[in-house]
């Protein structure tokens, strides 16, 4: 035992003389330390999320106006794609495409995972970094360099992908189709292969981390609920990634080396190609074989953080601590059999489609446990409204009235009638997109004083929840019942169907809230960015937490405890418990002598 204390100290007086020898270049760009990269991975995940929220601003300004002119176009889209500020079909389609494919794989998916898995997993099962430092870094950097092809993209001079986020062939798989099937679709297929390894990479490590990691008493029944869901996304990550891989390397094979994979009986302006045998609906499987699991790889990082602000904020106990695991499995195994729901009018079997259905409505159940375990533990809790807590029950909000929907959706009968229309988008804004961007907000105001040893403002994040809360609505309510009227998505104006001039009404109050709201995240950049040097200086336990990574000191070093990794005696959430004079127990605090465990 003297040995292993004496080899702790010897590697401890090596961390410490090297965190003294650290130049900018090893600290703060190619850092091995996962602190670091976790706020790598924020900071590139928010530039991302600029881009692609402002996109949506100007395809929502086309929408509300169609065929009128805008210096605001001509301004970022150039002559070529707005002639005279009036935006073409090719540049919106090209908008929403880049738009939907930074907002899911580039903000939500990195982000979260990448933000919060990083910056957590070590700290919270008393670790001293992650498994591999020079993995964690290889994969931010290949993050990074897709980050940057992908926006590379935007300047080719045949335009970016217009093949809508999902590329579906033929429109990804011929060159020749339309100006956004060239060079555009290339850089994205090469973009998201990188972003792939980087993920795998990245998943990989978080997973021999959570297992092999983790100190002295630290069981899996002892793990904080982030833990669980960061520990099942790299899961389901490692095994549905690899589907998406093999389906854009065919997509590159029928694009430059004549194969007819996705391809079939294909005519271009008369002429026949010679491409045989191929099916574009192969694609369509092996697409949303990725593509339903990515949903809960964006959502369940949001379901943990949540979850672990809740209780700290509720100060109670998270209700249901294993229903909640045994759910967040639940999910993990039902997300990969339920993709077909996707392709309900793709020609698929009835019976097949039958069979989704039920996968698709029994993955409800799971989700409504965790709604339910979330809804009690707020029950008659001591609530600390502090912004992070506001976001966490937002988050509740939007996952209830989003996932709602997904019953229509996830009915074969009644999804046939609403399938590709703003009911669509609708719903899986809500239940993805802004569901995943409260848990990430939550997850930046309660862990920011971790991250960067400063508080933010609270007052501001108060403005920022309200105003983001209101015009999510404002925005993705009004979106169900133009869908319900029969609206098409993806189409750049509707003027020449005079079926839907009454709706047009309706697009223009949905782009004036998508306006405001995207506006005051301006609120939230200005206090994130100020806050970071200027705010106020924060305690070792601002929100009086019991999780190990409060234990920490605020002043980062390279190993996360100056001395011994803390002994966890029990599990997490021991809030207000009778018999102790504070109102939180930290897992590092022994036992006493007759003391009742909860969560067994």
């Amino acid at each position: 035992m003297s040995a292993v204390a004496h080899d702790h100290d010897l590697s401890h007086d090596h961390e410490q003389e090297h965190h003294h020898k650290d130049t900018f270049i090893s600290k703060y760009i190619f850092s091995y330390d996962h602190k670091m990269i976790s706020k790598q991975y924020l900071i590139t995940a928010l530039v991302m999320g600029i881009i692609g929220i402002g996109m949506s601003l100007l395809f929502r300004i086309q929408l509300a106006w169609p065929e009128e002119s805008f210096k605001v176009f001509q301004i970022f889209l150039g002559d070529k794609m707005a002639p005279g500020g009036v935006m073409k079909n090719d540049a919106y389609l090209a908008l929403v495409t880049i738009h939907g494919t930074i907002m899911v794989f580039f903000v939500l998916t990195q982000g979260l995972s990448g933000t919060f898995s990083n910056l957590l997993i070590p700290l919270q099962i008393g670790a001293r970094d992650m498994a591999s430092g020079f993995m964690n870094m290889l994969s931010f950097w290949m993050f990074f360099l897709s980050s940057v092809i992908m926006i590379s993209s935007l300047f080719v001079e045949s335009g970016p992908a217009s093949a809508g986020w999902t590329i579906y062939p033929p429109l990804s798989a011929l060159p020749q189709a339309i100006p956004g099937s060239g060079m555009g679709m290339t850089l994205w297929l090469v973009s998201m292969a990188i972003f792939i390894a980087s993920s795998a990479m990245g998943s990989l490590n978080y997973v021999v981390t959570v297992l092999n990691l983790r100190t002295k008493g630290m069981t899996m029944t002892r793990l904080p609920l982030t833990i669980w869901t960061f520990f099942i996304t790299a899961v389901i990550g490692i095994v549905s990634f690899p589907v998406l891989l093999s389906a854009a390397l065919l997509l590159i094979f029928d694009r430059s080396f004549g194969t007819s994979f996705f391809l079939s009986d294909i005519f271009i302006s008369g002429e026949v190609l010679h491409n045989q045998g191929g099916s574009p609906v192969l694609f369509e499987h092996l697409f949303w074989f990725l593509g339903h699991p990515e949903v809960y790889i964006v959502i369940l990082p949001a379901m943990g953080i949540v979850s672990e602000v809740m209780a700290t904020n509720s100060r109670k106990p998270i209700f249901g601590y294993r229903a909640m695991i045994t759910s967040i499995l639940a999910i993990a195994f039902l997300s990969t059999i339920v993709w077909g729901h996707h392709m309900f009018v793709s020609g698929m079997n009835p019976f097949l489609g039958s069979v989704f259905t039920f996968t698709t409505l029994l993955i409800a159940i799971p989700s409504a446990v965790k709604a339910f375990n979330w809804i009690t533990t707020l029950w008659k809790g001591n609530l600390q409204l502090n912004p992070a807590m506001l976001f966490s029950i937002g988050m509740v909000s939007t996952f209830i009235s989003g996932g709602l929907t997904g019953i229509i959706l996830g009915d074969s009968t009644l999804d046939i009638n609403v399938h590709d229309t703003y009911f669509v988008i609708a719903h899986f804004h809500l239940v993805m997109g802004i569901s995943a961007l409260y848990g990430m907000f939550a997850g930046i105001y309660h862990w920011f004083p971790k991250m960067f040893g400063r508080m933010l403002n609270k007052n501001l994040g108060y403005i920022h929840f309200w105003v983001t809360a209101i015009c999510a609505y404002g925005v993705f309510f009004p979106m169900h019942f133009i869908g319900m009227a029969g609206l098409p998505r993806r189409y750049y104006t509707n003027t020449n169907f005079p079926l839907f001039d009454d709706l047009q009404d309706v697009n223009v109050l949905i782009t004036m809230f998508a306006l405001i709201g995207a506006a005051f995240q301006l609120v939230f950049l200005w206090n994130f960015i100020y806050s970071i040097f200027y705010g106020q200086k924060a305690t070792q336990n601002p929100w009086k937490s019991n999780t190990l990574e409060w234990t920490t000191p605020v002043e980062h070093i390279h190993g996360n405890w100056p001395g011994e990794i803390p002994e966890v005696h029990r599990w997490p959430y021991d809030y207000s418990k009778p018999g102790h004079e504070l109102d939180y127990v930290p897992q590092t605090v022994p036992m006493k002598e007759g003391e009742e465990v909860l969560n067994h």
